[in-house]
């Protein structure tokens, strides 16, 4: 056989061992991400600036009701919306007013994505009933409020909320993962370039 069939075989050779080498490789890295061997995320690092939460919790975890007392059910909507959801008591204090002012104004400064987002008040431990809630339909008619039992939001992320001694506050996907949390200190151009770089790759 002479030197130009040999290269001929090992050309075939190579195209047909690409996509095996691939196969073998993915099934690879698979298994080591599902195992908890291998941190993606930590090896490559990502470009979003909030706290990425690992795993991700979605709101359904938390038992969350609307103001009807109706199981909360995120992506019904006709129009998928992501939200930006500060939590809080029915004691709302002067940092708890001052967090939903400041996320009314990131939410305003979104322009042209303002229509895909939704500010969202979690109720820990409400149900509806309380004076706080009136008080929050009159100065924020915009805001959805929602409502978790206490138990079920301190045994998911009550750690993370009060990291900082200051309310966090979450962004959360249209099928309501809750994805990225932001201490209440931080710049709000962190969440803001975190939801247009969102908004810009998604459908939703």
């Amino acid at each position: 056989m002479n030197t130009a069939d040999n290269k001929n075989r090992m050309t075939l050779l190579l195209i047909a061992g690409v996509p095996v080498m691939i196969i073998l490789a993915s099934s690879w890295l698979w298994y080591f991400v599902a195992s908890g061997r291998l941190d993606l995320v930590e090896l490559l690092g990502t470009s979003n600036r909030g706290h990425l939460l690992q795993p991700p919790l979605n709101l359904a975890d938390l038992q969350v009701v609307d103001k009807e007392g109706l199981d909360f059910e995120p992506g019904a909507e006709d129009k998928p919306q992501w939200r930006i959801m500060v939590p809080g008591h029915s004691d709302c204090d002067a940092d708890c007013w001052q967090l939903l002012h400041y996320t009314r104004q990131m939410h305003r400064a979104m322009g042209k994505y303002t229509a895909r987002i939704e500010r969202v008040f979690l109720g820990i431990g409400m149900d509806g009933s309380e004076s706080l809630n009136g008080e929050l339909q009159q100065q924020y008619p915009r805001l959805k409020l929602l409502y978790t039992p206490s138990a079920s939001f301190q045994a998911q992320l009550d750690d993370r909320w009060t990291a900082s001694g200051q309310p966090d506050y979450y962004l959360v996907d249209p099928r309501g993962w809750i994805i990225l949390s932001y201490q209440a200190d931080t710049d709000g151009k962190d969440l803001m370039a975190d939801l247009k770089f969102l908004l810009k790759n998604s459908n939703g």
